[in-house]
């Protein structure tokens, strides 16, 4: 077995995910000081949506689920190790203190013994040891997918689940014909910021939470975005993927729209995450001036939460249609640059601890390099590139994606060309800049 595609690449095949695969949605990690009460693990992450998950060490029980005798229901995903952890004692670093634990877990199953297909899917950020037990020093924390398949047929398999598509060929069928583990993270010992950069985000919950339950130890009420204890619906998904699908040989097509999930909300106070991705002006002659729109877009929290264009007169509100958290508004206002835009965003229905925040985005034209072919047997390089301001064209300049100077493209209008010698190397990329902010980048053609 071996992954035909890359995550990326599997889009191509899936087109409703087409847009955005790689799409890794944590936000923030604590950035310390480190405690043992934690084994000196970051206390917590938050995704893009506003949620912060605790290190999951409560030993508050599931009211839903009986437990049984040396097999509690507990809401965290607490493993027994003996030698190591003994759930029975009090949780201590690093005498008696669990070798794996989890900010969250996302786990899902598709059985279907007819077909000869048994899926076992697991998401999660974990924290671990990087020597196996746990020791100081030794801690690590990673965002993990991980997807085992039994397939009785050889043949080509996509899984779609929350966080993405994989696409595996399997040469040889049989038990774990598809065995893939995606740990993206892991770096020197208490450095958390790796996980930021996972498959995972945000954290999924099921549709049935939060969840309120009482930690013994303390007596204080926690809240949980899910039961690890049940499979139920769940949502969060980036894509809206919130599923799990197999799809095969001879028609085989399976899904299962439950999963177990455990997290533990975080009582610290967080603001509202945002990240800006783009703000551009285009404008165009009219009849009795300059025809202007603005086009704003943000990463926040899906409703309830709101978005803002604060610096617009009258103020603009975004709009989000589909809860993954990609927010939207467009302004018919003629910008005077340059030109600062200011965006807030507020997560306080949703959280109410969470406190707004108000991000600053530059307003820039949009360049769009239409042309970049650079000719061996004349060892010219051609640029044609375009600016979305057609009443003010700005100057364009082109650059190696290096940085080395290529030079200013010409032209009356908002298209513009350039044709330069460049030799023997042609550039691997080329970036065109505005004048007023925007820029393109694009590999160059190469050509006889």
């Amino acid at each position: 077995m071996h992954p035909l595609l890359s995550k990326t690449a599997a889009a191509l095949v899936v087109s409703a995910l087409a847009q955005s695969v790689a799409q890794a949605a944590l936000f923030a990690v604590d950035p310390g000081p480190y405690l043992p009460a934690n084994g000196s693990f970051a206390a917590w992450y938050q995704d893009t949506h506003g949620r912060t998950l605790d290190l999951c060490l409560s030993k508050a029980v599931s009211s839903r689920v009986p437990g049984a005798p040396g097999a509690q229901s507990y809401m965290c995903n607490l493993l027994p190790t003996p030698g190591v952890f003994d759930d029975a004692q009090p949780v201590v670093f690093p005498t008696n203190f669990p070798d794996e634990a989890f900010w969250f877990t996302g786990d899902g199953a598709i059985v279907d013994a007819a077909r000869g297909i048994d899926l076992t899917y697991v998401s999660a950020i974990e924290a671990a040891f990087s020597g196996g037990d746990p020791v100081e020093g030794d801690q690590i924390s990673f965002a993990r997918i991980r997807i085992r398949v039994d397939v009785p047929t050889a043949g080509t398999y996509v899984i779609t689940h929350p966080y993405g598509v994989d696409v595996f060929n399997v040469d040889t069928p049989g038990r774990r014909a598809i065995n893939m583990t995606r740990d993206i993270g892991i770096g020197s010992p208490k450095t958390y910021d790796g996980a930021l950069k996972g498959d995972i985000g945000p954290f999924l919950r099921s549709v049935n939470g939060p969840y309120t339950e009482t930690n013994p130890v303390t007596g204080a009420a926690e809240q949980f975005v899910g039961d690890p204890n049940l499979s139920e619906a769940f949502t969060g998904s980036p894509f809206n993927t919130n599923y799990i699908r197999i799809e095969g040989p001879n028609g085989l097509d399976l899904r299962t729209t439950v999963m177990a999930i455990s997290g533990k909300l975080s009582t610290v106070v967080r603001p509202t995450p945002m990240i800006t991705q783009r703000s551009t002006y285009s404008r165009k002659a009219g009849e009795s001036a300059p025809v202007a729109q603005q086009d704003v877009f943000v990463m926040a929290p899906p409703p309830p939460a709101t978005v803002t264009l604060d610096s617009n007169n009258p103020a603009l509100h975004l709009t989000e249609a589909d809860t993954t958290g990609n927010w939207y508004a467009q302004s018919s206002n003629n910008p005077t640059l340059p030109s600062t835009l200011q965006v807030t965003a507020d997560n306080h229905l949703a959280i109410p601890s969470s406190t707004p925040t108000t991000l600053s985005m530059p307003l820039t034209d949009l360049v769009v390099i239409q042309r970049a072919e650079y000719s061996l047997s004349s060892g010219q390089l051609t640029l044609v590139a375009s600016t979305s301001d057609e009443t003010s064209p700005p100057v364009l300049t082109a650059t190696s994606a290096s940085g080395a100077a290529i030079g200013a493209l010409s032209g009356d209008g908002a298209v513009k060309s350039l044709a330069t010698g460049i030799s023997p190397i042609p550039p691997a990329k080329v970036r065109v800049t505005s004048s007023n902010g925007g820029s393109d980048i694009e590999e160059v053609v190469i050509v006889q």
